[in-house]
């Protein structure tokens, strides 16, 4: 056999995407997202996925300050005050506002004082990850 009955191949480039629009979507579905629980898939009109991130990050945050969690303030001493910080400020403005209005000021001797601070931290690492789903759902690497 010949190698000229073979059809020539020749190499395919995929289309180019205008940066701009792609990266001015992508920074606003995050950044909107950080702020606000399930506001980033708002932005990108996945609807059912607004709402359920919305609602249970919402509920759980809420749940965790009736169980007389403490909200930590912004202190950079050591490295779990930073990471507890860092958790509880995942979850935006839920943690801001609550913060200045002086809610979570928590009890320790209370036993509910560690679950309502561990759904605090869970609250707002959760909300780190559905921004990182925002971010590839405006990318196009996931439906």
């Amino acid at each position: 056999m010949d190698m000229e009955s073979f059809p020539e191949q020749t190499e395919q480039t995929a289309p180019a995407i205008p940066v701009h629009a792609g990266v001015l979507k992508t920074c606003g579905a995050c950044f909107l997202g950080m702020l606000v629980p399930g506001l980033g898939h708002a932005i990108l009109r996945k609807w059912d996925r607004a709402l359920v991130f919305m609602g249970s990050i919402t509920a759980m945050f809420m749940f965790g300050l009736c169980l007389n969690a403490r909200l930590f303030n912004p202190d950079f001493s050591d490295i779990f005050a930073i990471l507890k910080f860092l958790a509880e400020a995942g979850s935006g403005l839920l943690y801001w506002l609550c913060w200045l209005r002086g809610l979570g000021s928590g009890a320790p001797a209370v036993y509910t004082y560690d679950f309502g601070n561990v759904f605090i931290y869970t609250a707002g690492l959760l909300n780190m990850l559905v921004v990182v789903d925002a971010f590839d759902i405006a990318l196009g690497r996931k439906p």
